[in-house]
């Protein structure tokens, strides 16, 4: 299939206008993005105007009402609409977060609603991770042990063993951080950025795992790693609270420890 990359702000097109339906008491307009590759055309951005009397709070909400009701070709991802399985990442009002956690009323005027950015759509509203999930993969994101488990027992860990991986495995692999950060949109051929590389430190900060060494020296590399400059993009939107510039700075630390 055919792929466009574009941030999420790039200018685009004026696409169709669906109105309102007589007597809606409260219109707010959605702009979303859209972008078909067997259309050969540009991409535009149609306008949806929703009558908020009649929808649910979330953007996701509208998404599915406009998709339900008004126009069937709209495209976008969902799953759990919990804030769970990170489905539904996408650019709202200029921020990367989930649709489905992110409250219509949060938003003034306009719905503007975009792509992650910086990454290959694949239609509309959808982006193309396989980029990210790759470089998920290359972390190994599984416990590795060298010693056998004890007989019919868990391999157990203390309170304050467990408690380091607390803001680590929470992380839904929604890509909102990743696509937020400017080195990750440069250099994302080669740069793992922020979601992969919390990921990376939640294996790394696990008691259990006895693969420490091998997995720093798998991130020992001028990209890989080193490409974040902490300019705090990916904690400040990721919609779980996490901090991955945090773990980030861990694993420099660690990097330095070892030396």
């Amino acid at each position: 299939m055919a792929q466009l990359t574009l941030p999420a702000n790039s200018k685009v097109g004026v696409g169709k206008t669906f109105p309102a339906p007589a007597g809606a008491k409260d219109v707010r307009a959605f702009k979303i993005y859209r972008w078909n590759p067997e259309d050969d055309q540009n991409p535009r951005l149609d306008t949806y105007q929703i009558d908020l009397a009649d929808c649910g709070p979330m953007v996701l909400d509208a998404l599915i009402k406009i998709k339900n009701e008004i126009d069937p070709t709209l495209t976008f991802r969902r799953s759990c609409r919990e804030g769970i399985c990170g489905s539904c990442s996408m650019n709202i009002d200029g921020t990367n977060t989930l649709a489905c956690l992110k409250g219509i009323d949060e938003v003034q005027g306009d719905v503007k609603i975009y792509p992650l950015p910086h990454m290959p759509v694949v239609k509309d509203l959808v982006p193309d991770l396989t980029q990210p999930y790759a470089q998920y993969a290359s972390i190994e994101p599984w416990l590795q042990t060298e010693s056998l488990p004890p007989p019919d027992k868990e391999r157990l860990q203390s309170v304050e063993e467990r408690n380091k991986v607390d803001g680590l495995w929470e992380c839904i692999l929604c890509f909102c951080c990743s696509t937020s950060c400017p080195s990750y949109w440069w250099n994302g051929d080669r740069y793992l950025g922020p979601a992969i590389l919390l990921q990376a430190y939640r294996w790394i900060a696990d008691s259990r795992d006895e693969h420490t060494g091998e997995r720093l020296d798998a991130l020992e590399d001028p990209f890989r790693l080193y490409r974040c400059h902490t300019i705090m993009n990916c904690t400040k939107t990721c919609p779980k609270g996490l901090n991955p510039a945090k773990a980030i700075a861990e694993i420099k630390k660690l990097m330095i420890e070892r030396r």
